[in-house]
């Protein structure tokens, strides 16, 4: 088992920045990639980017490319997503989320472990 929590949402203006944390625990952290999704409200969950087990290799939504940044601290860990120039339309609950394979994978269903999500709301 791998437990995730988040942290370090809240409300920010357009145009702010914000950096997501999430602590992993139980397992392993560098046997896991990490990945970050959002849900906005009324909308399904999407993938925001992914990080490989080491950090050396990341994947990003291209909506996203440029403005937010996933790394991790592997021996801290924990995974972090860096989020800058802010918008409205990014406001939504932010989850990571834990694979224990090396395959990219960009569905929510593909992995194993989730936090509780933390709550990002953007205002114009």
């Amino acid at each position: 088992q791998v437990q995730l929590i988040e942290s370090g949402g809240g409300l920010v203006q357009a145009g702010g920045s914000l950096r997501l944390s999430c602590a992993a625990s139980g397992r392993t952290f560098s046997n896991f990639a990490m990945a970050w999704f959002r849900q906005a409200p009324g909308k399904e969950r999407t993938f925001v980017g992914r990080i490989s087990r080491s950090g050396g290799t990341t994947y990003y939504t291209d909506s996203m490319k440029g403005r937010f940044t996933i790394s991790r601290d592997n021996a801290k860990n924990t995974v972090y997503l860096q989020m800058n120039s802010l918008k409205p339309e990014d406001t939504a609950v932010y989850y990571c989320a834990a694979d224990d394979s090396q395959t990219y994978k960009d569905h929510d269903f593909e992995y194993q472990y989730w936090g509780q999500g933390t709550q990002v709301t953007v205002s114009s």
